[in-house]
């Protein structure tokens, strides 16, 4: 802990509004600087370097390369690259080797020697774990593309898949909508096996730990279970069909499965607003002889580019987002505002609240197939129409309720957002995020599902998160609705008292959104879940006064809640721990002088540190305005919670 933020410490223990109104003022003033012309605000969603890797994957096979994009791009993966020649997933995290390998592959073909220090120590990690044979599926079928592994060497995909009607017990609708936008395209590629051969100095048969001729095109189970071994059995008779000489369905499929990707584009050229569906349609529609100079073709990929687009270019460096975020942080940054102090009608808010109106969305998408309420959620992104969530929809529209805009608008929205997100709720009682009743477990263990999740269940923070929408609507026990989503959530916590984060690392954000879930719908401070979840903050704090849990606790349970402070995870706590009613416990004091202590001068905070979770440890998130809304959302309430009762424990 700095001399700084332990004289603050101090001095918050002595008074704990000492310095809090000052620390509000510099990150309100910041946080509104950092609001674009148009009235939202949008920051860096940082993931790992194989977005960019794999771009220069993509120009390969599409067949456009860009040399001085390339050269940008190996300035970038060489900055990121560790001192063990090893990339992560996120910051001072272990060393992936699939990252690795698709890192060192990006290099070799912007010409960085293999001799170079950087690519000797890469290599040397790579064989050290067994090279490219045990690299992850994607990675694997990326290489395939460009004849660096055997495609007999990945799972099959029939493209009949896609026939299968939704009702089915199997179908593309039992999966994730990130997952579906994927398996659609990637049906295609795999009935077409591309191979865009690289050339030979860019191939990379040295990263085959017995050589290339003696390779192991095994299919490994994706998981230690006896239905991950079933699916093995299944896949081996589908590489047998897939041999066969007459498909009847073969062309059907192919050309149900294009149209359903044509139809799924956005209006910024992407597919869904992230990287996977949006790279694999690209190539899929090649395959099926699309051009360069096809209007979806071209639309597609200077998406990638643009005053809104996913590249982050310099004078020296090249590197891509796999997803934008400007949605969740508009309505994030004007929640934060308003428990700052900022009036209803403050100018940037209102401009911020009619931003937000304009993206609601009235168009209908595949959460319908299990949901056939009219269309009236909000999506993460610029342009995803198609895939609305019921996160994003139930944080703007906290946000739209205290800001003031015209009214007759406002409640139209309110009211459509509403009926969305009450149809959306799950069988269980909770929500996931994208889809309704998506629960359907076998799918985890397909060989194709090797990395991250493919499947969309209700979860504990975003179930939250709509629990505390509602409660800020008006409901209360009694309705139906919120009586089985708090019956869901009791049920999900855990028995130290904590809530699992599934899109926020991890039981630090999941704990404090349900505390102010259970908050916002009247649950008593004295009642035992919100005692034992209160306590289990307490426990966790750190000796500096903040929180912090790493992302390896998603695996390992002796991280469970420990990790060095950051900013976002503090802020986490202290929402929590206010929702539970100790805002006068030295604790919540001590997590207040922390986030006072670290205030940079700009007003703003420091976190290098992922905090979110696209899926928990195989894709992590740093998003960069977490680290500045959330501290001024903590310290807000904090000040407007002790005015309101300061003598409440």
């Amino acid at each position: 802990m700095s001399e700084k933020a332990s004289a603050t410490a101090t001095a918050a223990t002595r008074s704990p509004l000492a310095g809090l109104d000052r620390a509000i003022e510099q990150a309100t003033s910041h946080l509104l600087d950092l609001q674009r012309e148009k009235g939202y605000w949008w920051a860096e969603l940082e993931s790992n370097v194989t977005i960019t890797a794999e771009h220069v994957f993509l120009r390969h096979i599409l067949g456009i390369p860009d040399e001085v994009e390339l050269r940008k791009i190996a300035s970038f993966l060489l900055e990121q690259q560790r001192a063990d020649g090893t990339w992560a997933n996120w910051y001072d995290g272990p060393s992936d080797l699939s990252t690795t390998i698709e890192a060192y592959l990006a290099l070799k073909m912007a010409r960085v020697l293999p001799d170079a220090p950087e690519m000797r120590k890469a290599r040397e990690y790579i064989l050290a774990r067994g090279g490219i044979e045990k690299a992850r599926v994607f990675t694997k079928i990326w290489f395939a593309m460009m004849g660096q592994w055997d495609w007999k060497g990945v799972p099959v995909l029939p493209a009949e898949f896609v026939l299968l009607p939704s009702r089915f017990p199997i179908s593309i609708y039992s999966f994730g909508c990130w997952a579906r936008q994927t398996i659609v395209p990637m049906a295609i590629i795999m009935d077409a096996s591309p191979v865009v051969p690289l050339p030979r100095w860019a191939r990379i048969d040295e990263l085959f730990a017995n050589g290339r001729e003696n390779a192991d095109l095994s299919i490994r189970p994706a998981k230690t279970s006896w239905q991950a071994r079933g699916f093995l059995f299944l896949d081996r008779l589908l590489c047998w069909h897939e041999a066969l000489p007459v498909k009847p369905l073969r062309r059907w499929a192919l050309t149900r499965a294009e149209r359903w990707i044509l139809e799924r584009q956005e209006a910024d050229g992407s597919w869904g607003g992230i990287q996977p569906p949006w790279v694999y349609s690209l190539i899929a529609l090649k395959s099926r002889g699309y051009g360069h100079d096809h209007p979806v073709m071209q639309k597609g990929l200077s998406g990638f580019y643009g005053t809104s687009g996913f590249a982050i270019e310099t004078e020296d460096s090249f590197r891509l987002q796999s997803c934008l975020s400007p949605v969740w942080d508009t309505a994030l940054a004007m929640l934060a505002l308003q428990e700052a102090g900022l009036p209803e009608d403050h100018p940037a808010t209102v401009k911020a609240g009619n931003w937000l109106l304009d993206e609601q969305i009235f168009t209908g998408g595949d959460w319908q197939v299990r949901c056939s309420v009219r269309p009236g959620g909000w999506a993460f992104e610029f342009a995803n129409d198609g895939y609305p969530d019921t996160d994003d929809t139930a944080v703007v529209m906290m946000a739209l309720l205290g800001t003031r805009l015209d009214p007759q608008r406002k409640q139209h929205a309110l009211r459509r957002g509403a009926k969305w997100l009450v149809a959306m709720q799950s069988g269980n009682g909770g929500w996931g995020a994208f889809d309704r009743n998506n629960v359907q477990t076998w799918t985890r263990h397909i060989p194709f599902c090797d990395f991250g999740e493919v499947i969309d269940p209700p979860s504990a923070d975003v179930s939250a998160h709509v629990i505390e929408c509602l409660g800020r609507i008006g409901h209360r026990r009694g309705d139906r609705v919120l009586n089985r989503a708090l019956k869901y959530l009791h049920r999900e916590q855990e028995p130290d008292g904590a809530w699992y984060g599934r899109w926020g690392v991890n039981l630090t954000y999941g704990t404090g959104a349900a505390l102010m879930a259970l908050d916002a719908v009247g649950e008593s401070k004295d009642a035992e879940p919100v005692r034992r979840a209160a306590q289990w903050l307490l426990a966790h704090q750190n000796e500096d006064g903040g929180w912090g849990e790493r992302i390896e606790g998603y695996k390992d349970p002796t991280w469970r809640g420990k990790g060095p402070s950051t900013p976002s995870q503090t802020a986490w706590a202290l929402l929590g721990l206010i929702a539970a009613g100790l805002i006068d416990h030295p604790s919540t004091h001590r997590g207040i002088a922390y986030l006072i202590g670290t205030q940079q001068g700009s007003g703003g905070w420091d976190e290098p540190h992922f905090t979110g979770a696209g899926f928990p440890i195989d894709f992590m998130i740093n998003y960069h305005l977490y680290r500045d809304v959330f501290p001024l959302m903590a310290l807000g309430r904090y000040r407007r919670t002790l005015q309101e009762a300061p003598c409440e424990s």
